[in-house]
């Protein structure tokens, strides 16, 4: 007769699961309870600490709403989020590095008119943003879609706000890669923000002495047809946060330098009054199939 102590249980909790008819649901189910046994004997975890775990995780659970999505904010910040896509993306051959797709993707975006400023109503530092889509040998990628999507000059993405319903999207479109695989548009200079810390994932990272700051970046996703989708942000070269994301989700190659220029013509020949500031960035893609994902849990989710 098993014994259900310290050293039998876990073997007997693993064993309940040998008849899981997914090989792989199994192999996952029993990991897991290897690992939170282990974690509980290493700690000699007690009722207390256990009792606040539930708790904690419980008041995580009610944070979630139709628009907020807590638990992703938990995987975020403990790095979770960006080991699932590190461990998917080990071999990259010379593509452009991935990074997390966020919960601020609402799903496709509005095709709009190169040059386009997608942050015109917006108040902020205005930046020409220039890009070109290529495949691992430098060969132009036309016709391939690129959303792209970021904060505003308060921090804030258009979904997190009250106006996001009535008045759509802001710093948020979709362009189509001409001939030489280029799109360029205009928009706002993007800052740095905190993730949400009014929740209890917030309040760990307060408790804890971790700052619960982003560094300045866009995010874009590439979706050329025969090829892996590209999820990845790109980010602000001097920004204060660029060595300690809340979300761990810099990478050096993600790392843009910005111009800030004063010349009356931006890139695409119109006239601009006042300085502003130059992206340029080049994406190169990998040969693969499949769709991007969908985003994480919610259609909007308010966390990092």
């Amino acid at each position: 007769m098993t014994q259900f102590n310290d050293t039998e249980l876990t073997a007997a909790v693993i064993r309940s699961f040998d008849q899981t008819p997914s090989p792989r649901a199994k192999f996952l189910l029993q990991e897991l309870v290897k690992s939170l046994h282990d974690y509980v004997r290493k700690t000699d975890l007690t009722f207390e600490e256990w009792d606040y775990a539930i708790d904690f995780l419980t008041r995580t659970g009610q944070k979630c709403t139709d628009i907020r999505q807590e638990f992703i904010l938990l995987s975020d910040v403990l790095g979770v989020s960006m080991l699932v896509d590190a461990v998917n993306h080990r071999d990259r051959d010379g593509a452009t590095e991935t990074t997390v797709l966020g919960p601020f993707y609402v799903g496709e975006h509005k095709v709009t008119p190169h040059g386009t400023d997608i942050s015109a109503n917006l108040p902020g530092e205005r930046m020409f943003v220039q890009s070109r889509v290529t495949d691992l040998n430098g060969k132009p990628l036309a016709n391939v879609p690129v959303d792209v999507w970021h904060a505003d000059d308060d921090g804030f993405y258009d979904s997190q706000k009250a106006s996001y319903a009535t008045e759509g999207p802001s710093s948020r479109a979709r362009f189509i890669t001409d001939a030489d695989g280029r799109f360029y548009f205009r928009t706002i200079l993007p800052c740095s923000y905190p993730i949400p810390t009014d929740g209890p994932v917030g309040q760990m990272i307060t408790q804890t002495n971790r700052h619960p700051m982003r560094p300045a970046h866009v995010h874009f996703l590439v979706n050329a047809k025969g090829y892996e989708p590209l999820i990845t942000h790109v980010f602000i070269d001097g920004d204060k946060y660029i060595d300690s994301d809340v979300v761990f989700g810099v990478k050096d190659e993600l790392i843009a330098k910005v111009e800030q220029r004063s010349d009356s013509v931006m890139p695409d020949g119109k006239t601009t009054d006042g300085p502003w500031h130059l992206m340029t960035y080049e994406f190169h893609v990998k040969p693969g199939g499949g769709m991007a994902p969908a985003p994480l849990g919610t259609k909007v989710a308010e966390d990092a």
